[in-house]
């Protein structure tokens, strides 16, 4: 199991990032719209930096949803390796077996 604060942590990232995504959003396209002026654009760019660091997307990390885990992540389940094969050695994911050869 991750530690609660690093899971508290993404989460407070994924909240924010939702939270500014608009506003960040149109920020970033008047810094690259060149219809506007340079200095349009610049004052874009300082509005941008303004935001909070932990509103940008890059900033939040696939976590497993069971254990938090944030390595070996398969982003089609949403959970880690560990947690996948044991689930599956229990039963609980429809249609997937052990393989055996």
């Amino acid at each position: 199991m991750a530690k609660k604060s690093a899971i508290n942590r993404d989460l407070k990232r994924r909240k924010l990032t939702a939270k500014y995504a608009a506003k960040r959003a149109k920020l970033k396209a008047a810094t690259m719209d060149e219809a506007l002026s340079m200095e349009d654009r610049f004052q874009a760019q300082l509005k941008l930096a303004e935001l909070p660091r932990n509103s940008s997307k890059t900033r939040i990390h696939n976590r497993c949803e069971i254990t938090g885990r944030s390595k070996a992540y398969y982003r089609k389940l949403r959970m880690s390796r560990i947690a996948l094969r044991d689930l599956a050695s229990r039963g609980q994911i429809p249609g997937m077996v052990k393989s055996s050869w």
